[in-house]
Order: C-alpha cells, then structure tokens, then sequence
C-alpha cells in the first residue's frame, strides 16, 4: 500500500501464498484502519499474482481517497443525557451549596432530590418556596468543578426555562482557577442567562479582569429574542476558539468576543468548568421584585453536550 507522499504503509492481515485452481475463484480481505495521523489524499492498493509459468502479473493499483473533515466538523467529546431516573450524576455533577453569590433568595441544596433530579430523560433544576431547614426557597446549582473542565470547543444544552419575575437561570462557566484567582481574573462565559422580568430575551455574556460587573467597561455580551421559552426547548451554545467565542441560540449566533490579546481582556485561554443553575431574586434576578405567588419553578435540561473542533 503506497502513501499520498509515497511512503509504504502495510494492510493487515497479511496474507500468505494461495494456490488458485484453474476457474476457481477466491477472495482475499485486508484491511487498515486510518488515524489522524495519516495523509490525506489519494492512497493506492497494489495487488500481483504469480501464473503456474512462474510469471508475476500486476493488477491495476485500488485508489482510496482519504480526505480531511470538513472544517466545520465537531467530535463529541463529553455529554449528559440525563437518562435514567433520580439524582443528577455524581460522577459528573457535584452542587454549590449555601447562599453563594449576588444576595440571591434561595439556598442551593447537595443530594436533594426535590431541587434537583433526572426523570423522564430530563434534568429538573426546581426552586421551592419550602422553608427546608429554615431556608424560605431552596435550589439547585451543578457543577463539574473538580470532575471535568474544558478548554475551547462547542458546549450547548437544550433547556426550557422558567418565567416570572424573581426568576434567574443559567448555563454558564468559570475558570478552574478561580479558587486561586478569584473573580473575576477567572473568566466567566455565560452561555445562557434569563430573567424572568424580561421573559423573551436570552443573554450571552463575558466577564475578565477588564470586562465586568462593577469595571469602567463593564461586561461584554449580546441579547437575542428568544419565542416562549418557559414553553419550548431552545438549544443553548457557545463555540469557543482561541481567538474569539461565538453565542447562539439554536441556529442564529448573536454575539462573537473577540480575544484582545492581553490576559485582562482573555482570561479564555485556560480550562473552564460548567454549571447549571436556577437562582431567584437578587442583584439582577430580582431587580424588579420577586413574584412570591408563582414558586416552584422548574429548570427542564434535556441533554448537555460539548464537541471539540476536528
């Protein structure tokens, strides 16, 4: 077997010497399995077969045409179905637990199966007015911090999502550095945040040293309608590269960072971790109030996947 750049390459198995009867017909199989390190282009099979005079005669040569992926093409790399019934994977999935951030309402629970389970091939993040431990609305936040980051590639998940006013749910993620760096020298990347009080507008944004919450700049996103999405499903995405990160909703992208070229402007270049979460009330969540009459509200994921770029 001859390469694209002329190299040989074997076929196995390796056949040994056949003596064929005359008319008689036989078969022979080899085979290759190619890898990503192998040419693209045009390989060549060579056969030969030796007549009972003694004389060698040449087959014309088999073309195979290995081609390169399209450049558009994703490997799916890690993935949660959500299939089965009960707590949300352990061996994917750890929880924030306590009042963590923005002077948020609820209490996010660990191992709770009212704030969080599978059922039906679905992720439930659900928010309940229900004084457990004599915490007045309790939660759910996952996150695979400590069980799996990632660096570039596409992350989505297909969600429904909750409305009315208090409401505030997020696909979204934070460098595995943020233990050491804090916030926001981390880098945040919201791949979907809501707000129940402005129910058909999705938000994707980013935060760095430079760009966020609080700074002279301010964060960098975009904002997309989105039709009923406490009704429908809509798929949930960013496609992340080291050079820039693009924000969809299902097909239509609405926003692309750029990286700027400094660490404060991109902190993007290191692993992030995800998380899922439904906070309620709050800092922006809560800026018009909190409809105390509506609970509980209910976060619907049906599948989390993330590709890198072949």
């Amino acid at each position: 077997m001859r390469t694209p750049t002329g190299g040989g390459a074997d076929l196995s198995p390796g056949t040994g010497a056949k003596t064929v009867a005359p008319g008689q017909t036989v078969t022979l199989s080899a085979g290759r399995t190619f890898t990503s390190t192998d040419a693209y282009g045009t390989w060549r099979v060579f056969s030969s077969w030796l007549d009972s005079a003694g004389a060698w005669h040449e087959e014309a040569p088999l073309l195979i045409e290995l081609k390169a992926p399209p450049a558009n093409t994703w490997r799916l790399v890690w993935q949660d179905e959500f299939d089965g019934s009960g707590l949300p994977d352990s061996t994917r999935w750890g929880y924030e637990v306590g009042y963590v951030r923005n002077g948020e309402s609820q209490y996010y629970t660990q191992g709770r199966l009212e704030n969080a389970r599978r059922e039906n091939g679905q992720l439930i993040l659900e928010a309940r007015r229900d004084g457990w431990n004599g915490h007045d609305i309790t939660s759910a936040s996952l996150i695979t911090k400590g069980k799996k980051s990632f660096l570039y590639g596409r992350i989505e998940a297909r969600a429904k999502l909750p409305t009315g006013k208090g409401t505030w749910p997020a696909v979204w993620m934070l460098g595995t550095d943020i233990d050491q760096v804090g916030w926001p020298a981390c880098g945040e990347i919201d791949i979907m945040e809501y707000v129940g009080f402005n129910p058909t507008t999705i938000h994707g944004t980013v935060h760095t040293p430079f760009y966020y919450h609080g700074s002279a700049a301010g964060p960098r996103g975009g904002t997309t309608p989105a039709s009923s999405p406490w009704l429908d499903y809509h798929l949930y995405a960013i496609e992340w590269f080291p050079d820039r990160i693009d924000f969809f909703v299902d097909s239509v992208k609405y926003f692309t960072f750029f990286n700027e070229g400094t660490s404060a402007k991109w902190p993007f270049n290191k692993a992030h971790y995800l998380l899922l979460n439904l906070a309620i009330g709050g800092s922006w969540g809560g800026a018009q109030g909190v409809d105390l009459t509506l609970f509980p509200h209910r976060v619907y994921v049906d599948y989390v996947r993330v590709y890198e770029r072949l």
